[in-house]
């Protein structure tokens, strides 16, 4: 290269930087790219998108291409380097060692770090314009491509190493998907956020979790008298009702308000409606086996299109009572008319402290309260408290589970009425 001047091949050696930089950066930027939000763009119609798509689809070839670029752009700027120190300083084995140190840092630096950095910062969309440039350069140089490929499979299956680029984006787990949807920060509204991650619990949570419990579940008894079953029905703040009848008081079945509304029309008199006229429209119960998660139960209501089902226990004794309204209910948040059972069982008091009724879930006081109770025993606070002390503890006793202090202000009828929690 006695010909060509020094200026020229100092040109020619910051070209091949350049040069060597660009697949530095195609390289972090494709391997980079977020393949859900590049299927995205996909499907949008971005052309840049379909191009990268289609060199990730075939990684094997596109990192062929891009390191066979890359590495000769490297090997030529290491020799050019060497005939410039020689033309300059002349032979010596300290000339040979310093332009050796030269080439690396500048290789390092300006087609190697700096490159990836920025493209790591900007994967989509250095990566999306990478695309234009390597889709036809890989049909360009497909032969050596291919060429070198073979050598790389036969090592892959000398050490039994099997890979597969065809298979697309791979599936995420319910774990990371959960991991996703918290890190979204602005991506996602707060109220959005919180509706998805309600959904991804809904597998764990149960039906025992968020049934209403027998004790407090509003029952229709058909050995009352008429009158009294009607004054019942007219207060009641439901739509749907269970009924029970005989000695045993097993449930026979659900009796629809609007069902009753319709008899009374019918019937001319009001005292012609008789228990004979009410038990026509009983519908039949629905019941389902406690621990049924709350996703599979969501489904059953819609396959056998009920709203309301009546939870056993494994010696089919009646549990409580849970309603399509209370699994909507832990998805999207409390709805706003809500009937005197379902409202608030806590209030706070002037010293911090909350005072809850002994009937409230667990599961709903560390939520709405923001305090940590165990969850993995009892469901309500009564039974927890039981289960804490193993007595039914007098009023005025306190003690400290977790990191709250509870306080049992009154008991009633071997069950823990109300109870002072200290955060």
């Amino acid at each position: 290269m006695d010909n060509i001047p020094i200026s020229w091949q100092l040109a020619i050696l910051a070209l091949l930087l350049l040069i060597s930089g660009f697949f530095s950066v195609a390289e972090t930027s494709l391997m980079s790219l977020n393949r859900y939000r590049l299927r995205h763009l996909v499907k949008e119609g971005h052309r840049g998108a379909r191009l990268a798509s289609a060199l990730l689809a075939k990684t094997d070839k596109l990192l062929g291409v891009i390191l066979l670029c890359n590495n000769f752009a490297n090997a030529a700027s290491a020799t050019l380097v060497t005939i410039i120190t020689v033309e300059l300083f002349g032979e010596g084995e300290w000339v040979l060692m310093i332009g050796t140190l030269v080439v690396t840092f500048a290789i390092l630096v300006f087609s190697e770090i700096t490159p990836k950095v920025i493209a790591a910062a900007y994967p989509e969309k250095l990566g999306i314009l990478c695309s234009y440039i390597l889709y036809p350069l890989l049909k360009l140089l497909y032969p050596a491509v291919w060429f070198i490929n073979l050598f790389v499979e036969g090592l892959l299956k000398l050490f039994r190493v099997n890979v597969n680029f065809g298979e697309g984006v791979k599936s995420l787990s319910m774990d990371e998907l959960r991991s996703i949807v918290t890190d979204a920060g602005h991506f996602l509204p707060k109220k959005h956020r919180t509706i998805l991650l309600n959904l991804f619990e809904l597998e764990k949570i149960t039906v025992d979790d968020v049934m209403t419990a027998h004790t407090q579940v509003e029952v229709i008894d058909f050995d009352s008298p008429i009158d009294d079953i009607l004054q019942r029905i007219s207060n009641s703040h439901h739509a749907r009702l269970p009924v029970r009848e005989g000695d045993s008081e097993e449930i026979i079945g659900i009796i629809h308000i609007r069902k009753v509304i319709n008899q009374l029309r019918a019937h001319q008199q009001y005292d012609d409606l008789s228990k004979e006229a009410l038990r026509e429209i009983v519908e039949a119960p629905y019941f389902v086996p406690a621990g049924t998660p709350l996703y599979t139960q969501i489904q059953q209501f819609q396959e056998n299109q009920k709203r309301i089902a009546l939870v056993v226990d494994e010696y089919g004794e009646f549990k409580g009572l849970i309603t399509l309204e209370d699994i909507l209910e832990e998805v999207i948040g409390d709805f706003t008319t809500q009937s005197p059972s379902r409202v608030s069982s806590y209030r706070q008091e002037d010293d911090g402290s909350w005072l809850v009724d002994g009937s409230s879930s667990l599961r709903d006081l560390n939520k709405k309260l923001n305090l940590t109770l165990p969850v993995d025993g009892p469901r309500t606070l009564n039974g927890l408290v039981i289960e804490h002390s193993e007595d039914i503890p007098e009023a005025g006793t306190s003690f400290r589970i977790g990191k709250h202090t509870l306080e049992i202000v009154q008991t009633q009828d071997r069950i823990v009425k109300s109870v002072k929690i200290f955060p």
